[in-house]
């Protein structure tokens, strides 16, 4: 609704941003959260606002009325008090209500708005709740010497005649009663702010396509970007009945390239457009393994969180629903013959009928061991010039077929003997 309307996107922009802090998400309190109940002494209220009314009246006529005013007002003291606890329980959440509110009034006065929402009807009911909380005092922020006195007074009449008690209660039997309105409020501004989201990315500069759903094993892109990276450099991929494995030099963009692809899946799935020419897929599931942590506080290693995350994804790959599995360096925490093994057992299970396997890592050996089991290869290398690496993350075919991580070390400037030793035993062992 906002994409050809800049002036609209910012005037909306800019009610929005009111509303642009972590205390807002406290407005959720009053749509999901139980309301309190009322208390036991909530009965004898009415009673003791009713006295406190009838002897101040009576006290004109014969201040003898004026002992009992004072007993009620003692005892009306520990009732307001005591409510000002369930007051605090609310406090963040109507200061946010009466933002939102304001907000949302403000934004419903955009005739390209309402075009969309023609029903705003929930503004003028919740108003009226709006205007019990001028009377409820949350907090004192009169700085102003003459306006405390002023507050000073009014909460004096509020506690002798319990105005605090009884509107309270009353503000929330109106949130009780108007949840659902309230969530209509929740539900406009939110689905505004996501609009906005979205017509901002659509209207940069990156270039977007329309992506093509299919009900096959195919998944193709045609030069797909990262949208956050600053002239990032395109690249095209398709897997048609295949999956994906991914060798490349330290830094050559192995993971980044993976999570694009996954980006752009969600972005395609959920908002109907892809940062590519040409983006095909079917519609999926996504799950990945990617920032694994080990856990000290739940005593989990990081191999065992590993084996935990991917026995999920394990779970999942049994589903009819087609999945998108996107691992970066799988079981790196655990040694190189268990790591090839297991890794290429459980990348060739997820690999079935209806999944595509993203899969990045330096274990040149599962290329060989994968290749025959309907996994594409790729690869991306570096060039060195003037004692420099250069990546042109560009995706090639193919495996891997150079190194580079001795040749960083020498390039930092580690020792001779470092670098002789560690090229001596990788053309004994591995060579």
């Amino acid at each position: 609704m906002f994409k050809y309307d800049s002036k609209l996107r910012l005037k909306t922009q800019l009610q929005l941003s009111k509303l642009n802090t972590h205390s807002n998400y406290d407005f959720e309190v009053l749509v999901n959260n139980k309301p309190l109940e009322k208390p036991t002494y909530y009965k004898y209220v009415y009673a003791l606002s009713i006295a406190a009314l009838i002897f101040s009246v009576l006290s004109f006529f014969k201040p003898v009325f004026i002992l009992p005013i004072i007993l009620i007002f003692a005892i009306n003291t520990v009732i307001h008090f005591k409510n000002k606890q369930n007051v605090t329980y609310y406090n963040a959440a109507i200061n946010q209500f009466v933002k939102s509110l304001k907000v949302g009034t403000n934004l419903a006065k955009e005739q390209k708005i309402t075009t969309h929402f023609k029903d705003t009807s929930f503004l003028t009911v919740l108003k009226k709740i709006k205007l019990k909380t001028e009377f409820i005092s949350f907090d004192n922020k009169m700085n102003d010497p003459i306006a405390s006195i002023l507050w000073f007074f009014i909460e004096l009449i509020k506690i002798q005649f319990n105005l605090g008690t009884l509107l309270f209660y009353s503000f929330i039997n109106s949130i009780t009663n108007e949840k659902e309105n309230l969530d209509k409020l929740f539900q406009f501004i939110g689905k505004i702010d996501s609009a906005i989201a979205i017509a901002s990315v659509k209207s940069d500069e990156l270039a977007t396509c329309k992506p093509q759903f299919v009900t096959e094993k195919l998944l193709s892109a045609k030069e797909i970007i990262h949208p956050l990276i600053k002239n990032c450099i395109s690249n095209s991929l398709e897997l048609n009945r295949k999956s994906l494995l991914l060798t490349g030099s330290n830094m050559s963009g192995k993971t980044t390239f993976i999570r694009n692809i996954a980006l752009n899946t969600i972005f395609a799935q959920s908002f109907n457009f892809a940062f590519a020419k040409e983006f095909t897929l079917p519609f999926l599931k996504l799950y990945s393994s990617i920032k694994i942590t080990d856990e000290l506080i739940n005593d989990t290693s990081y191999y065992l969180k590993e084996v935990l995350t991917i026995k999920e994804l394990i779970k999942a790959s049994n589903s009819s629903t087609p999945s998108l599995f996107v691992l970066d360096e799988i079981f790196k925490g655990t040694n190189t013959v268990e790591r090839i093994s297991g890794g290429k057992a459980i990348l060739s299970y997820l690999n079935n009928e209806n999944n595509f396997v993203l899969v990045s890592t330096h274990d040149i050996e599962l290329t060989d061991l994968l290749k025959e089991q309907q996994f594409d290869l790729h690869h991306f290398t570096e060039t060195i010039q003037d004692d420099k690496l250069h990546f042109d993350h560009k995706l090639k075919h193919g495996k891997l077929k150079t190194r580079n991580a001795i040749k960083i070390l020498e390039l930092h400037n580690y020792p001779k003997e470092i670098i002789e030793a560690a090229r001596k035993v990788e053309k004994d062992v591995f060579l």
